[in-house]
């Protein structure tokens, strides 16, 4: 059987021009006129010589940074736009659904906006009219579905495209971003739709999306792509470990600022360390390892009874762990001297990515002496188990102290 989807030398490019203001755009249109050669921008290229192909019934999951050409090759694909060189060939009817509102008219109702779509795959009047029902319960806008789609909100919107897209019988169904799309009982329901699709009726499935546990679990082959090239394509837990260690890396080497507030001058903050099991400085952890943490401060006068809050947080400073040495023994006081306190959680069971170190430090009248976010990063890999298992729940990790003088 041939494939159903053939990608050959597929090449895009885009021209950024070069025009600034209308005194620039006649300059330039006149010197077009008279083939004079004026300055230009080299071309983006979006896509650079793209080959693949997808076969009957394979549901193949896109991943890459934004800008990595995703939603290029999916419009493409759907025949949205044209290449600059190369060859796309689809054997069979196609569903896109590839922004949100794509192919929707806002100025048609609901119920007019099913039938064009279905006109636009070659459907019958007769057999959308069997499955316009279907379609309007699926999308929960019943109440909504004689009303133009100009006056639907953007979830409204993309409830009814979802619910096309997914009731006409395409061969190939193309699915950009939108499963994250809506409240969470419409993307559980859009779920079980893909399952079906998937798993009962064998469509030929294209997933784009940055969840990359949701495609490494609904896909059975991932591509990478990365500034308009293939980097890899192939088993999903492969594919995603690739893109994880690069997105790792690029996080670390912009995230590398520390955020600090030293409220007076009591103590100083002089580092934050990950541990290995060996006790040795660290960047990275399997996910359900142990994470040990130090913090090395300089106390610099007397505090009575103070707490120690560390916790950790993602990239874009989402709390996610907060462990108080008031929770386990208070400290009654810390003299003058440097210190080293340690904070181990038995395991850290989160998924693989980049994550910061936070400290707080308050005196006995809860008033803070210090506090920092990204004092020190890690990295949890992604394993084999990591990606067929769901994470443990966040309350499930507990955190051990110990402080040790050293002079």
């Amino acid at each position: 059987m041939p494939p159903i989807i053939e990608v050959k030398n597929l090449t895009k490019e885009y021209n950024l021009g070069t025009i600034t203001n209308v005194k620039d755009s006649i300059r330039h249109t006149l010197a077009k006129l008279s083939n004079k050669k004026t300055w230009q921008r080299n071309n983006f290229i979006a896509l650079n010589n793209i080959n693949f192909t997808i076969n009957p019934g394979e549901v193949v999951g896109i991943i890459g940074h934004n800008g990595a050409g995703k939603s290029t090759l999916l419009k493409h694909l759907a025949n949205i736009t044209k290449p600059t060189s190369g060859e796309v060939n689809v054997r069979g009817s196609l569903a896109p659904l590839i922004e949100v509102g794509a192919g929707v008219n806002p100025e048609l109702t609901g119920r007019e906006n099913i039938f064009l779509n279905g006109a636009i795959l070659g459907i019958p009047k007769k057999i959308i009219q069997t499955k316009l029902d279907e379609i309007i319960d699926f999308s929960e806008l019943d109440k909504f579905i004689d009303t133009p789609v100009k006056r639907y909100s953007s979830g409204m919107t993309v409830k009814l495209g979802f619910s096309i897209a997914t009731s006409m019988d395409a061969d190939i169904l193309i699915i950009d971003e939108v499963l994250a799309v809506g409240d969470l009982a419409f993307q559980r329901k859009c779920f079980d739709r893909m399952e079906t699709l998937i798993r009962k009726e064998g469509k030929t499935v294209l997933l784009v999306s940055h969840n990359i546990r949701q495609v490494t679990r609904m896909c059975s082959r991932v591509i990478l792509l990365n500034k308009g090239e293939i980097i890899e394509d192939g088993d999903p837990e492969r594919v995603a470990s690739t893109f994880y260690k690069e997105n790792n890396a690029k996080i670390l080497l912009k995230s590398a600022t520390t955020k600090t507030n030293n409220k007076n001058t009591s103590l100083l903050f002089n580092g934050a360390e990950i541990l290995s099991a060996e006790g040795k400085p660290t960047e990275n952890i399997n996910p359900g390892d142990p994470l040990n943490i130090r913090i090395k401060l300089k106390v610099l006068r007397k505090i009575n009874k103070p707490e120690i809050v560390i916790g950790t947080h993602t990239t874009d400073f989402v709390y996610l762990t907060g462990n108080s040495t008031d929770t386990q023994h208070q400290i009654q006081e810390l003299l003058p001297g440097s210190y080293e306190v340690h904070l181990s959680h038995s395991n850290y069971p989160l998924k693989p990515g980049v994550y910061g170190i936070r400290l707080a430090i308050f005196d006995q009248n809860r008033n803070a002496l210090f506090s920092g976010e990204n004092l020190a990063f890690f990295s949890i890999n992604i394993t084999h188990d990591e990606v067929k298992q769901p994470p443990m729940r966040l309350l499930d990790i507990d955190g051990a102290f110990s402080i040790n003088r050293l002079n």
